[in-house]
């Protein structure tokens, strides 16, 4: 590898010094199938576009993607320019969203394999990679990229064990602004995970430098010699072979730090990480591993200590092998990080990087799954127990579909737990519930719902403690007034030692007390923004409405009104929701009956989704309170003709009911949500938490008994 190829790999050109697309193609990436050594076994789903397209085929549903046989690469761009336009006929519809969709060929691939290619997002646009399974109408989302570049990026995916055969879709959305672009430079699907990587190729397996001014890693070994007295690689143990290495003779400040990082997991993995390192002047540098997660959060893998080691002038050193565990339940990087703390501190230097999904060590205990501390307490206390020596009982009840007392969370008519001074013996309680035994040394997401009832809003009304060998400490108080309703709430704990979480309320007299209930517990690795980062990529259909519409549309041309997006009650009384299902304080979808007329409806259409021979499951939740509520159906759209799926009408409780609906489609298609006003102004009708998934649907609907009394079961 030369100095401007090493150059290109790690300083990548600038698009604005090109004019034109074909030229901006750096020269590493022109040789980046020409490198590809023997052993590096390519695998179908592979392409380098240089003369055709290896089988990927454009979706004939959309735009279609352009091979440039010229420049090696396929693109789909943004709406025609403007002189484009004016020679369209009069009779053209206006332009839409551009989105082209590349379907690859059929890939059967059992073992773990990596996906890397070579992209950009030229000005603005979207670039999504799914997978898509036979006999299901939606794509898995694998990963996804919105920001513009002025160069290619290489991106890397690992792609799990998979039995069935599946298919690559690759969907760009180029923006609206004028020269916006997606292009596809190359594809390669190796065996292996993308962690692995031993440096012979020119894209470095997605290993990147952190820029510093002082001190870098650098390519090593190819038969260059870039500074005198340098080693042979590990992998072929002669000249010709590459490695990384970074070298202090250009550090001017206490403590330079450079760090040579991993492409991002894409999936949940754990087992050994293995590489191999050189090292001289151990006195002058620190070398270590770290994992680094989206919130740039680390964590100490491995740290190189004393050993002995040749210095690099003369007798050259042997590689020493490393072996550390990894358990990285989220998406992370590892990091590979040398400080020096002068220009004499030596080299390091690092090849071969390999990972075994089994640990090093037959005594390392297996990862953990939190998951043991969810409950949404349908069918029991799951792993929950209460201290029956001391205090009041939660009690786990349920609430039949009512105009006047919510019910639980889950499906609205289903069982939660509730600490309620009433059904105590006392008239003062404390309620303890307490979870399993979490491992010390993690990190933890902990979310629950909760709901208050007459409490003065006083911080004992419900708290979470950590409690551990050496005593309880206060994790959460609550401070969000509940209004009776069920609020969601999230909370980030590390632990270093074992620790059960425990829920308990507080009441030391009767009349100050009311009740507060509990529900939907979940447990995950991590901090629980990398949680809400895994939900944002969801299935197509999906919908929260925390950020938007998530692509549902209004029915501009056969309603009569649009169906709005509030947050918190609606304003017409005893009529809609008093806060959304998602987390008691977000967003939800009504209609506002005020200024409708009875029998006018409103429709909203979800994006065209993709048949199936298969069965789908369509779940949502829906508020019908009012005593004038009309009706809220569910169709199907397929190329106009209507098929209805799922119908209520009048009130039916003051709680969030989930209905699960179960349809196949074997054509394209569109889900329709259509409300119609009823007699009144107390008609309001909304939506919230929609989910559409591979079916059938994990249980039948829960039949809902309209009642008018809140009696406890």
């Amino acid at each position: 590898m030369d100095v401007n190829l090493l150059l290109h790999v790690l300083f990548p050109l600038r698009a604005d010094l090109f004019p034109q697309k074909t030229a901006m193609l750096p020269f590493y990436l022109l040789t980046f199938a020409a490198t590809i050594q023997a052993h590096n076994q390519l695998l179908p789903g592979s392409c380098n576009f240089e003369s055709n397209t290896c089988g990927y085929t454009s979706d004939a549903d959309f735009t279609s993607w352009t091979l440039h046989k010229d420049g090696r690469f396929v693109a789909v761009d943004a709406a025609m320019s403007n002189e484009q336009d004016a020679e369209i006929s009069a009779y053209s519809e206006p332009q839409r969203e551009t989105t082209g969709v590349l379907v690859s060929p059929v890939v059967e691939q059992e073992e773990w394999s990596c996906l890397r290619f070579v992209y950009q997002i030229s000005v603005s646009g979207t670039l999504e990679v799914l997978q898509r399974m036979e006999g299901r109408s939606f794509d898995r989302p694998l990963w996804s990229s919105q920001e513009p570049s002025d160069s290619w990026v290489i991106a890397s995916i690992d792609l799990q064990n998979n039995t069935e055969p599946y298919r690559i879709v690759i969907e760009g959305k180029p923006g609206r602004s004028t020269g916006s672009s997606v292009a596809i430079f190359e594809i390669h699907i190796s065996p292996g995970y993308c962690l692995e990587c031993n440096f012979e190729e020119s894209h470095l397996c997605g290993y990147s430098n952190q820029w510093n001014a002082n001190v870098n890693w650098y390519v090593g070994g190819g038969g260059v010699q870039l500074l005198s007295d340098m080693l042979d690689d590990h992998t072929y143990n002669n000249g010709t072979g590459h490695f990384m290495y970074v070298d202090s003779v250009y550090a001017k400040t206490f403590k330079e730090v450079a760090k040579l990082v991993s492409p991002l997991t894409t999936v949940p993995m754990s087992g050994c990480l293995s590489f191999q390192y050189q090292r001289s002047d151990q006195r002058g540098n620190l070398f270590s591993v770290f994992t680094r997660d989206r919130l740039g959060q680390y964590q100490e893998l491995w740290r190189a200590g004393p050993e002995i080691q040749n210095d690099w002038s003369g007798t050259l050193g042997e590689w020493i092998p490393v072996q550390v565990d990894l358990k990285a339940p989220y998406s992370v990087q590892v990091v590979f990080e040398v400080a020096f703390n002068s220009p004499r501190g030596g080299r390091v230097a690092v090849d071969d990087i390999s990972f075994s999904s089994e640990f090093c060590s037959k005594d390392t205990e297996p990862t953990f799954d939190p998951s043991i501390a969810s409950c949404d307490f349908e069918s029991g206390l799951c792993h929950y127990t209460q201290d029956q020596g001391t205090g009041s009982l939660w009690k786990r009840v349920s609430v039949n579909a009512n105009i006047f007392r919510n019910g639980d969370h889950t499906t609205g008519t289903g069982s939660f737990l509730l600490a309620h001074s009433w059904l105590g013996p006392r008239s003062g309680y404390v309620s303890r519930v307490i979870g399993p035994t979490l491992p010390g040394n993690m990190k933890y997401c902990l979310r629950f719902y909760f709901s208050l009832r007459g409490f003065n809003q006083t911080d004992q009304a419900l708290a979470v403690y950590l409690q551990q060998s050496s005593g309880q400490e206060k994790i959460w108080t609550q401070a969000e007034k509940s209004r009776g309703i069920w609020i969601g709430t999230d909370v980030t704990f590390q632990t270093s030692q074992p620790a059960k979480v425990v829920f308990i309320s507080t009441c030391k007299s009767f009349w100050d007390c009311g009740s507060v209930a509990l529900d939907d517990i979940t447990m995950s690795p991590g901090d629980c923004e990398l949680a809400a980062g895994l939900l944002a990529s969801s299935f197509p259909g999906d919908c929260d409405f925390e950020a938007g519409l998530c692509g549902y549309v209004q029915d501009k041309q056969s309603d009569d009104a649009d169906w709005e997006r509030r947050r918190g009650p609606t304003p017409t009384s005893y009529t809609g929701p008093r806060g959304d299902h998602t987390t008691g304080l977000g967003y939800y979808l009504h209609i506002e009956a005020s200024p409708m007329l009875p029998g006018q409806s409103v429709r909203l259409l979800s994006r065209l989704l993709r048949g199936s021979r298969g069965p789908q499951c369509l779940r949502f939740y829906y508020h019908m309170y009012g005593s004038g509520t009309g009706q809220l159906s569910v169709h199907l759209d397929k190329d106009g003709e209507d098929v209805l799926l799922w119908q209520q009408s009048g009130e039916q409780s003051i709680a969030w009911l989930r209905a699960t609906v179960d349809y196949q489609s074997d054509r394209q298609h569109q889900i329709v949500f259509e409300a119609t006003r009823g007699s009144s102004v107390r008609s309001d009708i909304a939506i919230d938490d929609i989910i559409l998934e591979s079916g059938p649907c994990p249980g039948a609907q829960i039949a809902v008994t309209v009642g008018t009394s809140n009696e406890i079961e």
